[in-house]
């Protein structure tokens, strides 16, 4: 399985968060996670505002993780954890290995777990096939431990730790006297039991005796051989196995691949992963962390059981809102206060949707239905949502349930309604020191009807100086939102919460119409003056929505 075995589900608002999207996702996961055995955590899709920055602050809660895209990663499915081998192993240790783990590939890894190369067994059948002449041992710094190892010999001089690092490998073939001829300074010499020859060998500053069929190895030999610094290996096997055997001890790091590895991440996205994987003929992939920590070893039939996530979704149920890669994940619930929209379900989903002037007065109600404490500082963003969404309870969407709970909600938190509103209001409309980008997206929804593509920014304040200062940093911006989102009209409420009025900025070809036929408006400096108008979901998308089918 994948390094993430525990089941969690996210709850999740809609992109470019406002307070509600925000705080119902907090208060929803802490409401699942009381009345199921199942982890829910709370995310979100966007940055976070300062209005409910300052609201999470205020209740010291945390901020929930950023998340841009659903779709399962390669920490989503179940991978083999193949052990990480060390690149000194011998060629024959790797072989028995891949026939043990039954796998044609492993990793080769070093220092802090970080990923290093990879053998494989065509690398291995390679080493075999491939002619070597005496020095391939030499080149690739075999340890005298894998030779030992690999001819199942004991050591009986010298030091196993060291490394064969100059000469040749050469075996005896006639007489002692043949030494004087082939034996050079540091070859390793593979021999039978004769004296002579032994100690010949090295007195030619032999660096290794391999003595074959488990022959005799006298104590002068030994003696010699601890003076000279000569290793001494004693082997069951024949002559001629001991050839066939002795590059097998050849350390993996002289065959694997060790550059332009493909390999992956565990956060890369499985349909990424995919893709790269249909071009490549290999069989195992490499998972690393950012670190290149390696973690395991993913091949094509491993993408056959992934396992999407799993998504509550809060406050919106429509597709252009929700964050990337929904279409790939699997959603639980919906708990929703607005319109239904063009989101699609594989299978049926628990879909709660009520008219109601915030989304946290639904959770609020569940809380209640469930028989479940509200904790104090949930009480608070609770509360602190339905100010936000009901414009302190000025919003037509405002229903004598969404003010009741909010006041009760505010006894559990311990706060003064209006005293909140005033101060997250405040924080929210500190537009001065923001861009255009800053302003504009701290509550943008995109909406399709018919041929029409659309997106509606909202921004509240407690004053029209505050208004006039976004109005200006907006009047050009707005067109190239309309351009680079290619939608087909873009529009800007900038809500006076004390006159209960909204100036509506627009950009795109039919927008000025499309306001003209739906309502009934002086136009002013930049946009329309719509008054008693302040939502956005009650008042002014139904009358566009209305416009625009006409």
């Amino acid at each position: 399985m994948g390094l993430d075995q525990e089941k969690k589900v996210w709850v999740i608002g809609h992109k470019n968060p406002d307070t509600d999207s925000i705080c119902a996702a907090i208060a929803y996961a802490d409401l699942k996670n009381k009345i199921s055995d199942v982890r829910h955590e709370p995310k979100r899709a966007g940055n976070v505002n300062e209005e409910t920055r300052y609201v999470l602050r205020h209740f010291q809660m945390q901020e929930p993780e950023l998340v841009t895209d659903v779709r399962a990663q390669m920490k989503d499915i179940s991978f083999r954890h193949t052990a990480g081998v060390s690149d000194c192993i011998s060629l024959k240790r790797a072989w028995e290995l891949m026939k043990t783990e039954d796998v044609v590939t492993l990793p080769v890894t070093g220092a802090g777990n970080r990923l290093c190369g990879l053998i494989v067994t065509s690398d291995i059948a390679t080493s075999y096939m491939d002619v070597h002449d005496g020095h391939i041992l030499a080149a690739a710094r075999t340890p005298y431990k894998n030779i030992i190892e690999t001819l199942e010999g004991t050591l009986l001089a010298g030091n196993e730790h060291a490394y064969f690092m100059r000469g040749r490998a050469v075996i005896e073939t006639t007489s002692p006297d043949w030494m004087d001829e082939c034996v050079r300074q540091d070859d390793l010499v593979i021999l039978g039991g004769h004296f002579e020859s032994q100690m010949r060998a090295i007195e030619h500053n032999a660096s290794c005796l391999v003595v074959c069929s488990g022959l005799a190895v006298r104590k002068e030999v030994i003696a010699l051989a601890d003076r000279r610094d000569c290793i001494v290996i004693s082997t069951p096997h024949d002559v001629f196995t001991v050839a066939r055997l002795m590059n097998q001890s050849v350390p993996i790091k002289h065959f694997m691949t060790k550059k332009n590895l493909i390999q992956f991440d565990l956060e890369d996205y499985v349909d990424d992963v995919r893709d790269v994987m249909s071009k490549v003929r290999h069989r195992d992939f490499p998972i690393v962390e950012e670190d290149n920590s390696y973690v395991g070893m993913v091949s094509r039939r491993n993408l056959f059981h992934t396992q999407k996530k799993q998504v509550i979704l809060v406050d919106h149920n429509e597709e252009t809102q929700a964050v990337d890669g929904i279409g790939g994940a699997e959603i639980l619930e919906i708990i929703d206060h607005h319109r239904l929209g063009s989101l699609e379900t594989i299978s049926p989903v628990f879909f709660r949707n009520q008219p109601l002037g915030c989304t946290s007065t639904i959770i609020f109600q569940m809380y209640r239905e469930k028989d479940v404490e509200i904790p104090k500082a949930i009480a608070g963003i609770l509360c602190a949502a339905i100010i936000s969404d009901t414009l302190m309870f000025r919003s037509p969407t405002c229903t004598a349930v969404d003010r009741a709970a909010a006041e009760e909600l505010a006894i559990i938190a311990g706060v003064d309604i209006e005293i909140l509103a005033k101060n997250m209001f405040q924080a929210g409309s500190d537009f001065m020191r923001k861009t255009p980008e800053e302003i504009f997206y701290q509550d943008f929804k995109t909406f399709t009807i018919g041929a029409y593509d659309f997106g509606v920014a909202q921004l509240s304040a407690m004053s029209k100086e505050e208004l006039e200062t976004v109005r200006d940093k907006l009047k050009e911006y707005i067109r190239a939102v309309l351009n680079r989102r290619k939608l087909d009209m873009v529009f800007v409420m900038l809500t006076d919460i004390l006159e209960e009025s909204t100036l509506l900025m627009y950009a795109g070809e039919d927008a000025e119409g499309i306001i003209a036929q739906a309502f009934p408006a002086k136009r002013e400096d930049g946009g329309f003056l719509l008054k008693g108008v302040v939502s956005r979901k009650k008042q002014l998308i139904p009358a566009l929505l209305a416009a625009m089918q006409e």
